[in-house]
């Protein structure tokens, strides 16, 4: 194995030294660090490169760090992938509970508008490999499971109050909101539908089936 990729699978001996960001015992780390850390992993997969190709010691030179300063942070490249795609999608909504529509709608807006947003740079790039590396689908899966259980709890919530069939199946409805939007941003797949009020016109037409009668 050549000495790059030793350096890519784990702590080489290379990085053993101190560095200027070292932290003493206990001491938090450096948010800033953690930042620019995401940051050029994000810049660089916005950039075109694959995430196969992505390299630790890229990130680092380009968050002007030293390798030794991720590996204190993530043991390798698909721990980070995780919180970079945390950082990607930013925060969850927030659920305003006035109605089952208004829940729905907010939980899938930001989707609705993943095309003209960063994400919508950086996920379509990710769809083949997510196909071929398993392992990289089980990253994407950590990274996306808080949000696929925000929509479960709403739809749980609003079946509980008598506003979804009882027999309702919580998974398939997840799917059946948030698909269209998926093939729409990451794969344009109907350019004649256009994107405006698409979450809420998704919403409506969806609820027409699911809805309690």
């Amino acid at each position: 194995m050549t000495s790059a990729a030793r350096a890519d699978n784990g702590p080489g001996a290379a990085d053993a030294a101190p560095e200027p960001d070292r932290k003493t015992p206990g001491r938090p780390r450096s948010a800033r660090a953690d930042e620019a850390i995401t940051e050029a992993m994000l810049d660089l997969l916005a950039e075109g490169l694959t995430f196969e190709a992505l390299t630790i010691e890229a990130v680092a030179a380009r968050a002007g760090v030293g390798k030794a300063t991720i590996y204190r942070r993530w043991p390798n490249k698909e721990s980070m992938l995780v919180d970079a795609i945390a950082r990607l999608k930013g925060e969850l909504p927030t659920v305003p509970g006035t109605s089952l529509r208004d829940d729905l709608v907010a939980v899938l807006r930001p989707v609705g508008t993943i095309r003209s947003t960063r994400a919508g740079q950086i996920m379509p790039c990710l769809v083949p490999e997510l196909r071929r590396s398993p392992e990289l689908q089980g990253v994407y899966h950590r990274a996306m499971e808080p949000r696929r259980e925000l929509l479960r709890q709403v739809l749980r919530t609003w079946r509980d109050k008598g506003e979804l069939r009882a027999d309702l199946d919580i998974e398939l409805a997840a799917v059946m909101l948030i698909g269209p939007l998926l093939a729409q941003n990451v794969l344009f797949w109907n350019p004649n539908l256009p994107r405006e009020g698409l979450p809420e016109r998704l919403v409506d037409g969806i609820l027409a089936g699911i809805a309690a009668r």
